[in-house]
């Protein structure tokens, strides 16, 4: 008797399903580096007393109280910032077409830098809360200022021209903000910590006055994912499908100065996470700005939580400045981004 063989069917996800697959398994690694983030520093703690200090606080215990008054403050901000950041290099990128785009390229981290030590030397200012409209007032003042120098002359705010504006307007402010602390010790003993980045010593207060600016941009640049994949395809290819292109990247701008403006009023200029996030994304989701930006939401805070932990732990007790740990280890896992991807594809 003839033996009947049935082809064997294998189960095939599609694209989509795959990538949200994969967009569920960072939001679970982000949890695991947020609680982390609760657990390591000077004093390890326990994951019992890291839970219990989120869900059964007990204020006589002094794990618990650390965790609460210490790391979870910073957690919280960095989980913001990190977002926030991340969104913000990736929107920046499919506007400019710049595969080295980041939030200093429209001046941000520079003009935010200048605002705060401008106001330090000349006003005296030493409340951090004063920080954050400064920091903002700056961020928007520079970003604008980039804009219409990039805007003179023929063809408008092209992605070049925004890019050369960029450089031009931050090495003019960093070299006002690097000759004010120069001039006055007392100016940069009070800003040196928020100049290097970090999450230590924030308040949520703070925290929580800009978050409705980072929730704004970030949402809205998701809302723009489609329009920012069109743009990525060329100036010609967007207006020969009926974009406006000055339209959208003006938009993009703001969203930008919104996202970034904010995270860098409450942690300091933290560089690296803007500019190696969407490249990092890119490796999983391929040039669509829709999964683009919504994997940065998840792999922005989950790079800089990963980077904060280290600088606790490399020269404990003491610890280093996220900043300075996200510096340090973004030119060689950019080497390897290059070496292993065409940077360009946008």
């Amino acid at each position: 008797m003839a033996t009947v063989t049935r082809p064997v069917t294998t189960a095939r996800f599609s694209p989509a399903a795959i990538r949200g697959l994969g967009l569920a398994a960072c939001a679970a690694l982000l949890v695991v580096v947020s609680l982390l983030s609760l657990r390591f520093g000077a004093v390890s703690i326990s994951t019992a007393d890291a839970w219990d200090a989120l869900f059964h606080y007990d204020a006589s215990s002094y794990d618990q109280a650390v965790v609460r008054s210490l790391r979870l403050p910073r957690t919280i901000i960095g989980l913001g910032a990190g977002a926030a950041l991340a969104v913000a290099g990736a929107t920046i990128q499919a506007t400019t077409r710049n595969p080295l785009g980041d939030p200093s390229i429209l001046g941000i981290n520079s003009g935010a830098a200048f605002a705060i030590v401008t106001a330090v030397f000349f006003g005296g200012m030493v409340d951090s809360h004063q920080y954050i409209w400064f920091a903002f007032t700056g961020a928007l003042a520079a970003s604008a200022l980039v804009y219409l120098v990039a805007s003179a002359g023929r063809g408008g705010a092209t992605p070049v021209k925004l890019a050369l504006a960029g450089a031009i307007v931050a090495a003019l402010l960093s070299s006002w903000t690097t000759a004010l602390l120069l001039l006055d010790e007392q100016t940069l003993d009070v800003v040196r910590f928020w100049l290097a980045g970090s999450l230590a010593g924030r308040e949520l207060d703070a925290f929580w006055t800009v978050l409705p600016f980072l929730v704004a941009g970030v949402a809205g640049a998701l809302l723009l994912s489609r329009q920012l994949n069109v743009l990525s395809l060329g100036d010609d290819t967007a207006r020969a499908l009926g974009m406006n292109t000055t339209r959208v990247r003006i938009i993009s701008a703001g969203l930008v100065v919104l996202m970034a403006g904010g995270a860098v009023a409450a942690a300091g200029p933290i560089a690296f996470i803007g500019l190696a996030v969407p490249h990092i994304v890119r490796t999983m989701t391929g040039p669509d700005y829709r999964w683009i930006l919504a994997y940065s939401v998840l792999v922005g805070p989950m790079l800089l939580l990963g980077a904060d932990i280290a600088g606790r732990l490399v020269v404990r007790p003491a610890e280093l400045q996220v900043g300075v740990i996200t510096a340090f280890c973004g030119a060689p896992l950019l080497i390897l981004i290059a070496r292993s991807r065409r940077v360009a594809e946008l």
